[in-house]
This record gives C-alpha cells, structure tokens and sequence, in this order.
C-alpha cells in the first residue's frame, strides 16, 4: 500500500530536531532508519503528518569505547555496530545480536536507536540491553535524561521515552566473560519466536562471579530475569543449576498465540534455546 500525505523534514542537529518536534505536537513522528514506522505508515496504521528524519544528524552517529565504558550514538546501523572491531573487543553480543536481525539490506539502514526505542517486543537489542544494564540518554525540552534499559519497556510500543523527547546514545559498561545471544525463529529475517540473551563470568576457581540474563519476544516487553541470573551467580553453572535456572525463567513469560505458533509450542523453544545459550556462554567464559 501506499502511505497518506506528510511533509518531510531532515535537521541537522539535535537542538533543531527537538524545535520540530515541539513545534508540530503530536501530527510529527521521528524516523530513524524507518524499518518499523514506513510498514505502519502504509497499512495505514500511522498517518503523521510529518516525519523528522534523523539521518542528517551527524553526532547521533558514533561508537566510543574509552576507560571501560562504551557510548553508541543512536543512529550507528547495525551494520556498523557489525564491522566495529573496537566494539567487538568491549562486547561482542552486540555483534552476534546484529547478525541476526534481518537481512543485510535492513541492517545497513535499521539503526540500534530505533530498535530500542520504538518497544516493538520482537526487536533483538532491547532485552540484549536489558542483559548488559545499558543506560538510554534522552533529550527533550526540559534537557537530557537518563533512563536504564530495564526500567525503560512498559508494554508494548510503550516506553518511558517523552513523545517530545529523543533518543540519542546507549551507553554500558565494556564486558568480560562468556556471551551469547541464541535465536529461534521461522526463516532468516523474521523476528524471534524465541530468544536470550545471556552474560557469564567465570572466576578462577570455576564459579559463576556474575550472570546476566534476558529474553526476547516472549512478553509484551523484553524480559530480564533477575532470579535467573541471581541463580547461577549463586550456585554456579551444571545441568542441574542451568535447569532451576531456565525454570526461573519461564515463570516470567507470558507468550501468546500468534502467527509464530501457540502459546505452548513458544515455551517449549524458549526453555531450549535459553539452555543452549547459557550452555554456550558459559564455554566461551
């Protein structure tokens, strides 16, 4: 289908962004790399009247990876959260989380702002977020705002984000240990049917010194399991305690019938794929 009229805007900066926005209201929606908004757009499921496109805003572009901290503008493309070797060294989920979304046409233009901040329950970074205790600035009217990625789903599509405000960075501490982040889904490009995100780090003498778990699609927001993560930290990581762990986990979900399956069928792939991540974290740790 084709989408209904709007005026297309294109700001420089951040600053004018936020003009636009404060001065169209609610007739205005911002567009990153467009994967979620343009499909609506032609279903018309959202009709704005005008979109601000943040492709032309330059500082919203970066990777940073400095004292142990790692800053990604919002508009950095999976593609080059991809070829990032920097980022790589400091978290190499990301990379493996980006390798999965999609298809190469898509990750060239999706960014990793907009598949946080829209709270589509079926993007891959937010529970991956959620696993490395990211924190999203945003800025707004009032001025910039920090607001951590397991505070920031509240249902789906619904967020903490301000509709006047913008995300502009996603920030987190550099990671050691094991990852992974395993993906159940029906063909490559479609979203998950399942997914986990998963951070261990093994100490000296074998035991689990932290852990870190997160699971995709299988509620109306990205799901971190904190009694889960706190189970393996405390008893360590063997088939017996990776079992309670998954166990725990499932007690989150609450996954409903769709064009992925029923119900049940995507809790039986969510207790799979969740043990074989922590299986593979923990070897990689």
């Amino acid at each position: 289908m084709i989408t209904g009229n709007f005026e297309y805007h294109q700001p420089s900066s951040v600053p004018e962004a936020l003009a636009l926005l404060s001065d169209l209201g609610d007739e205005a929606r911002v567009i990153a790399g467009g994967h979620s908004l343009i499909p609506t757009m032609k279903l018309r499921l959202a009709m704005p009247e005008h979109l601000i496109d943040l492709q032309g805003i330059k500082e919203l572009k970066n990777i940073d990876v400095s004292n142990g901290e790692v800053r990604i503008g919002a508009m950095t493309t999976q593609a080059e959260l991809i070829g990032s070797d920097e980022l790589f060294q400091a978290a190499p989920i990301i990379r493996e989380t980006a390798l999965q979304i999609a298809d190469p046409q898509v990750r060239y233009m999706g960014t990793i702002g907009g598949n946080v901040a829209n709270g589509d329950p079926g993007n891959d970074m937010p529970a991956v977020m959620q696993c490395l205790d990211a924190t999203f600035l945003l800025q707004g009217p009032d001025g910039e705002r920090s607001v951590a990625a397991r505070e920031f789903y509240e249902a789906a599509y619904f967020t903490a984000r301000d509709e006047l405000e913008i995300l502009t960075e996603i920030r987190f501490s550099a990671c050691e240990g094991g990852y992974s982040y395993g993906k159940q889904k029906r063909k490559i490009g479609d979203y998950a049917t399942a997914a986990a995100a998963v951070l261990l780090t093994k100490g000296a003498d074998g035991s689990c010194t932290a852990a870190s778990i997160a699971l995709t699609n299988l509620a109306d927001t990205p799901l971190y399991c904190a009694d889960a993560s706190s189970h393996l930290q405390s008893n360590g990581v063997s088939e017996d305690s990776i079992a309670s762990a998954v166990a725990s986990a499932m007690e989150q979900i609450e996954p409903v019938d769709d064009n992925r399956g029923p119900a049940e069928f995507k809790k039986h792939a969510a207790a799979i794929i969740l043990t074989s991540t922590i299986r593979q974290a923990w070897a990689r740790a």
